[in-house]
């Protein structure tokens, strides 16, 4: 099992934690990002995070790995590699996150949602209801990062390799915005 220093280290080591000022995709203002698709870029580093995600989950019946697009994407397919099971993964169509591509989810199949990085959580909970919706059951889901420090309730199994606690702001009350830095939105969503 790897320790939370393990996977610290892999984020420094890679770049992937990155302070400064920056619009996250819940909309909210942070002074620290994590950058998972330095970390992804790294197929051996990619293999060692998903595999200990995947370990966390074994022995769950699980027959599918969701991630929400795009920092889903390539944990869903590393994981379930992992666990010797079909990859998939959500996309918003209008705004409206969805199950597309001609990817099916059959009544009562078990289903794990695995995302990068949750400060709220937001994506994972719509890949959820996606999931559910399409008749699947959700196993749990599991994360590279919680930003959160484990405030997020997702109300399944919930399991992260890296759990901190960053802060975040409504943008009206930013301390960096009143300070004037200019602020980066390295994220997948426009918000």
């Amino acid at each position: 099992m790897l320790t939370r220093n393990e996977v610290l280290s892999i984020f420094q080591e890679t770049g992937a934690m990155l302070t400064g000022h920056f619009r996250l995709t819940s909309g909210r203002h942070s002074d620290r990002y994590f950058q998972c698709a330095m970390v992804l870029q790294h197929p051996s580093h990619t293999e060692t995070l998903c595999r200990e995600l995947a370990q966390r989950f074994a022995g769950d019946d699980i027959s599918a790995v969701v991630g929400p697009a795009m920092g889903g994407i390539i944990v869903s397919h590393e994981v379930a590699r992992a666990l010797g099971v079909r990859s998939m993964f959500t996309e918003r169509e209008d705004g409206v996150m969805k199950l597309r591509r001609g990817f099916s989810i059959d009544p009562g199949e078990k289903v794990l949602v695995v995302e990068d990085v949750i400060t709220t959580g937001g994506s994972v909970r719509e890949a959820i209801e996606v999931i559910r919706g399409l008749g699947g059951e959700i196993v749990g889901a599991g994360v590279l990062v919680d930003r959160s420090n484990g405030t997020v309730d997702l109300g399944v199994k919930t399991e992260a390799l890296l759990v901190t606690e960053v802060l975040s702001y409504a943008p009206g009350e930013c301390p960096l915005c009143e300070k004037g830095f200019p602020i980066i939105k390295p994220g997948s969503r426009n918000i």
